[in-house]
């Protein structure tokens, strides 16, 4: 902090000395009548303020860029040598001010990023020869056991070993309410204890943890520029030049070489080139607030044109923990034990998600699953193919049995009768016979009626399901979320069709997924979203928008956000263009002098960016949004 002031003083310190010169100028004058002595005074404050003015405008030169500081370097020294003292004085002035209040506000725009830097750990207490020993954070080696006290911030990210506390992530998630952690959970670096003790082992630490990850990106899509941005640049590369030929023209025109020199100040594009920056910066910063990573001010403006979302069903419409709701014995002379083992023996090998609550049951029933398949082979989009003691053994779909020509008999009936319930069949067969079925089923996010509800109000024109699943099971939880349309039984190249189909009929398409196994959808949609990125590398480094928490809103908070940003950005426009047109008229039909025209100049300087920082406040659309975040329990299908 010591040093943020120390480089506050310093950014004012120019402008005071130069405005203490210029009051002692006005004194000498009037008090002792030495107008020789005044002048000298007036000359020093205009070389006090635009020393740094010329040496920047020198140094643009030398990268061939024609600049604002150019143009008052040039109106200045100009007004010196035609005697026009006050003039040149008042409008280096009047700019060193401005480029401090300029570049005070900014820091104001990416105090997201300060915070973010703020809530970094310094110390870490770490359980080392069997006592605890107190280290800088940075020294902490992966494995070690940390440990977590009340009112401490978490050093690492790492996982619960044991203990139980509660945790407010507020600075990860942008969620307010503490978190409750206990045995097996997650944690992340920059988090606070707010009671409890945690004892939590190291999975990342410095610049691999998810804070570092975050203040990295925000730093970089703070920095990134918007194609109105870009175009903006090069329309000042072409401006400024133009408006020195200009200035020119008129003072040989006119004679005037005191009007050439007020064209030139009143020509500075000062408000149209900060005007977008300050917009993006001050809109990234307050999603990175919220718990929103967006990559850059590109799809920041992307996002404000987003007409449609793809929302993946398995772990984003879903809360991705699917469990086993039913077995359907079909076999003669088997029972649901059997039917059940053989189930969870093929998918001891398997990666895929709904493994997981086949192996939970046969555990929790007491079977036994002696050791990995002897070869496990997954069909894409249609099941796995195992072999268990010499026995070909297929958990898939419909399209799985026809592949190895296995009858059917009554399973197709079955499995339609499971997923009109909003389960997913998984059918069991055994060499050349069909066991049985298994139901497993996930549960609908509460919020997710909520965000198809809230992007609608935000412009947004249809929400489209993609997923694998059957499509009985994706209506069933499409009906519940109150989407447009479903698409199921896809594979993940169908999901990068459709999203292309989408866009060929001219539509602006967001991709919402969890990062990995929707990968090339998420790389071909125009804005792709990973959901629940806290903790995940590749989401927060890859996706476009990377939302922190699991919070299906923060979809929704994200679009508002990035079409009120955009609108930000060409109020400030108009503020700038109509500001110089203004005082160009007003210079070339008399009446606006030089240093008034800095003034005015400097005035809408602030106002643009004034404007900007309303984006870091957060707006009411958002509050009402966040309020429906929190549903009494999930939707179970």
């Amino acid at each position: 902090m010591g040093k943020l002031r120390a480089l506050g003083h310093r950014r004012w310190r120019i402008p005071l000395v130069s405005g203490l010169l210029i009051l002692l100028s006005i004194l000498v004058a009037r008090a002792i009548g030495n107008d020789t002595a005044s002048d000298i005074v007036m000359v020093g404050a205009a070389i006090v303020a635009g020393t740094p003015i010329a040496i920047k405008a020198f140094r643009a030169l030398t990268a061939t860029v024609i600049g604002i500081d150019l143009l008052v370097t040039v109106a200045a020294v100009g007004a010196i040598i035609i005697g026009e003292y006050w003039e040149a004085a008042a409008v280096t002035f009047l700019f060193a001010i401005g480029h401090a209040l300029e570049q005070a506000t900014l820091n104001k725009t990416r105090s997201a990023l300060a915070e973010l830097v703020a809530v970094a750990p310094d110390i870490a207490v770490v359980m080392r020869d069997g006592e605890q020993v107190e280290i800088p954070a940075g020294e902490v080696i992966m494995g070690e056991v940390v440990l977590v006290k009340n009112g401490s911030k978490v050093p690492v990210d790492g996982v619960v070993l044991d203990g139980v506390g509660t945790l407010d992530e507020a600075s990860i998630t942008g969620e307010s309410l503490p978190v409750e952690k206990s045995t097996g959970d997650k944690v992340f670096a920059g988090t606070v204890s707010n009671g409890g003790f945690l004892q939590v082992r190291a999975t990342g630490i410095g610049a691999d943890t998810t804070l570092a990850r975050i203040i990295h990106r925000v730093e970089d899509a703070q920095d990134a520029k918007a194609r109105t941005q870009q175009f903006m640049d090069r329309f000042s590369a072409w401006y400024t030049p133009g408006i020195m030929v200009l200035a020119i023209v008129v003072g040989v025109l006119t004679g005037n070489v005191v009007l050439g020199l007020t064209l030139l100040v009143i020509g500075c594009p000062g408000a149209l080139v900060i005007s977008i920056p300050v917009s993006i910066v001050a809109g990234i910063g307050r999603a990175a607030k919220d718990g929103i990573l967006i990559k850059g001010g590109e799809f920041l403006e992307t996002s404000a044109k987003i007409d449609v979302v793809a929302v993946d069903k398995t772990g984003t419409l879903t809360v991705g923990r699917p469990k086993l709701t039913d077995v359907v014995v079909l076999g003669e002379g088997l029972d649901r034990a059997q039917v059940l083992g053989w189930a969870a023996r093929a998918e001891a090998g398997s990666e895929h998600p709904l493994a997981r609550p086949i192996l939970e049951a046969a555990a929790a029933e007491g079977l036994s699953v002696p050791g990995l398949p002897d070869h496990t082979e997954p069909v894409m989009g249609k099941g796995i193919v195992v072999q268990v003691d010499g026995r070909r053994v297929l958990v898939g779909n419909l399209a799985l049995l026809d592949q190895f020509g296995v009858e059917q008999g009554e399973a197709a009936a079955a499995a339609d009768e499971l997923a009109a319930q909003g389960r997913t069949p998984m059918i069991i067969a055994v060499d050349e016979q069909v066991l049985g079925i298994i139901g497993v089923a996930d549960e609908v996010r509460p919020a997710a009626a909520s965000m198809v509800q809230q992007l609608r109000k935000n412009g947004v024109k249809k929400v489209i399901m993609l997923t694998g699943d059957t499509r009985l099971v994706g209506e069933a939880i499409g009906k519940i979320a109150g989407v447009d349309e479903v698409r199921a039984s896809l594979l993940p190249e169908d999901k990068l069709d459709a999203v292309a189909e989408l866009q060929r009929q001219g539509h602006v398409v967001a991709m919402v997924g969890d990062g990995v196994n929707d990968a090339p959808a998420l790389a071909t949609a125009d804005i792709g979203v990973a959901m629940g990125a806290a903790g995940s590398a590749v989401a927060v480094e890859t996706a476009d928008i990377a939302l922190m928490g699991d919070d299906l809103l923060k979809l929704p908070e994200a679009i508002s956000l990035a079409r009120r940003t955009v609108n930000n950005m060409r109020q400030n426009i108009a503020v700038a263009m109509i500001t110089v047109t203004v005082l160009l008229a007003g210079v070339l039909f008399g009446g606006v002098t030089m240093a008034l025209g800095m003034l005015v100049h400097q005035a809408s300087v602030l106002i643009v960016i004034a404007n900007a920082m309303r984006l870091l406040r957060r707006h009411r659309n958002q509050r009402q949004i966040a309020q429906a975040t929190h549903e009494p329990e999930l939707v179970k299908v």
